[in-house]
């Protein structure tokens, strides 16, 4: 029997403001999809072969484009797809402690060169009494009460990571939790390159899946609430968005670390999936000014991106400055663009 995958998903169609449940099944060997209409018991699509998804985008939480709609993942369709897709799909938690911020993209490259895939981000500042109930766990331990002051003294970026045992490949990519340690027996880890020592040690991972469900659900809250706030200024600012393309090809480490080279700082981020209503709306001023606004919308909407504050003086000119052309080949563009969107 040829192989295929089943996820239950779920889109909102804005002509009658309802969600709609369907089964999309995909076949690996070929990349074709075909969706079934839950609800009304019917073939809502035919097997169709579909380019623009991957095997890769199929997992519980995402949201992928077939043939302009936007559909949720929001559970396994099958027990056969939920054995075979669920064991590779490991979600822990990262947290770049307040000594490594600037160093982000660095970071984020190496999560990337490890074969992981950053499915949520947000920059925060926890204060003392979240940092203690997030170190819960270590509140007898000599180091605990240095550990909440440092992480709690300035702002903090945490992801969560998915892939193939992202617990154990996370912790690795760390290093020993030791800087001066990982400096003599791993150099080439992230806590060897960017730590201090045992406390100031760049980052934080998960030791364990029941511990990442945990973590994860103290920063990306399942039900109400959206965790600890954000740190955005909202003043000599300006917005940047990676957009989904640029996300999706791992450029994120890399825009990131050039937008800090050059002088910025990133004072706020968060990964967003954006449905197309609210896409429109914030593009918004486009519409009927430049040709490309439909693209654009579908462009931003097809995937996560990641938004920014630019902190800066005069930030909105250097940063449109900095960015370059919306197009390489036009001289004089309405939007600069550098892979982001100003």
């Amino acid at each position: 029997m040829e192989e295929r995958f089943a996820f239950l998903t779920e889109w909102y169609d804005p002509s009658a403001a309802l969600l709609r449940r369907y089964q999309l099944l995909y076949y690996p060997k070929d990349g074709s999809v075909e969706m079934f209409d839950v609800k009304n018991q019917r073939t809502f699509l035919r097997r169709t072969k579909y380019d623009d998804l991957h095997p890769e985008d199929l997992f519980v939480g995402n949201r992928v484009i077939v043939f302009t709609r936007q559909l949720n993942l929001i559970d396994y369709g099958d027990q056969y797809t939920a054995n075979k897709l669920g064991s590779k799909k490991e979600r822990t938690l990262a947290m770049i402690k307040p000594d490594a911020v600037t160093k982000v993209g660095d970071v984020i490259q190496m999560i990337y060169d490890a074969n992981l895939i950053v499915t949520k981000a947000k920059m925060t500042k926890l204060t003392g009494k979240q940092a203690a109930d997030f170190y819960m766990e270590h509140q007898s331990k000599s180091f605990f009460n240095n550990l909440v002051q440092f992480v709690s003294s300035g702002p903090i970026i945490v992801m969560e990571l998915m892939g193939d045992e992202a617990v154990s490949v996370w912790r690795k990519v760390l290093g020993p939790t030791d800087s001066g340690v990982a400096r003599k027996d791993v150099p080439a880890s992230l806590r060897a390159q960017f730590g201090t020592d045992g406390t100031k040690n760049a980052g934080h991972g998960s030791d364990s899946l029941a511990s990442a469900a945990r973590e994860l659900e103290f920063f990306f809250p399942s039900t109400t609430g959206h965790g600890p706030t954000n740190t955005a200024k909202y003043q000599d600012s300006t917005c940047c968005i990676i957009k989904p393309h640029a996300v999706s090809e791992a450029l994120t480490g890399k825009i990131l670390s050039s937008i800090t080279e050059a002088g910025f700082e990133i004072s706020a981020l968060q990964m967003f999936n954006m449905d197309r209503a609210n896409t429109e709306e914030f593009l918004e001023v486009y519409k009927g000014v430049v040709t490309e606004y439909t693209n654009m919308v579908a462009e931003l909407c097809s995937a996560p991106c990641m938004a920014l504050e630019i902190h800066s003086t005069d930030a909105p000119r250097k940063f449109r400055e900095f960015c370059g052309p919306a197009d390489p080949a036009h001289p004089r563009p309405l939007v600069p663009y550098c892979s982001a969107e100003c």
